[in-house]
């Protein structure tokens, strides 16, 4: 009975494991999703311009894939454009997303983290904002 039970449990796990969210970390760089869909790059040293027309930003990998991160702020993705970074979170394959939990970025090449889950946290109690 307890071999059928495990059996069953480990063909379930199987089964359901592509649809199961990774933690995991994404290396690449900051892209006007606009940009990537036409298959170009947002030009460096004109970043203004290209923020103030991008309503939607996407980390874009070496080989050429991207992923929404919709729990990071437009302002906070736009800081950061065309600049290296390195996205840790949990992955979402089906939606090419992730729910990041920290952002790296290269700055004086070194790895530095710019944002995370537990820096916005305590912006957000010492500011006494509710839902944090």
């Amino acid at each position: 009975m307890k071999k059928i039970i495990l059996v069953l449990l480990m063909g379930a796990v199987i089964f359901l494991a592509p649809g199961i969210a990774l933690a995991d970390q994404v290396e690449g760089t900051i892209q006007g999703f606009n940009c990537v869909l036409n298959g170009k790059t947002c030009p460096v040293g004109k970043e203004d311009p290209v923020i103030a027309t991008e309503r939607i930003f996407v980390l874009f990998t070496a080989d050429g894939t991207y992923y929404f991160v919709p729990n990071l702020d437009r302002a906070i993705m736009a800081r950061h454009i065309a600049r290296p970074v390195r996205i840790a979170g949990r992955i979402d394959a089906t939606y090419r997303s992730i729910t990041a939990e920290s952002l790296d970025a290269m700055i004086d090449n070194k790895w530095r983290t710019t944002w995370s889950r537990e820096m916005e946290r305590d912006a957000a109690r010492s500011l006494n904002i509710s839902g944090f």
